[in-house]
């Protein structure tokens, strides 16, 4: 997210993103990958079960 705003005017006629400092800091932060392996206590979720994902169903009322 913050790559879509870095070269946006931080002045001009309008308001921008750029008048909440602490939203942009986060955008900064949240955007960075995490370091290092998984936690011990955590385990990386499974690939989903492609019969367990939801299907598109057509309707018996439309066109």
């Amino acid at each position: 997210m913050y790559e879509l705003i870095a070269d946006t005017p931080k002045e001009g006629d309008s308001p921008t993103v750029w008048a909440w400092p602490h939203l942009i800091d986060h955008l900064k932060v949240a955007g960075q990958p995490v370091q290092g392996p998984w936690p011990p206590h955590q385990q990386r979720r499974p690939d989903p079960d492609p019969d367990g994902m939801p299907r598109a169903v057509p309707d018996p009322e439309g066109f």
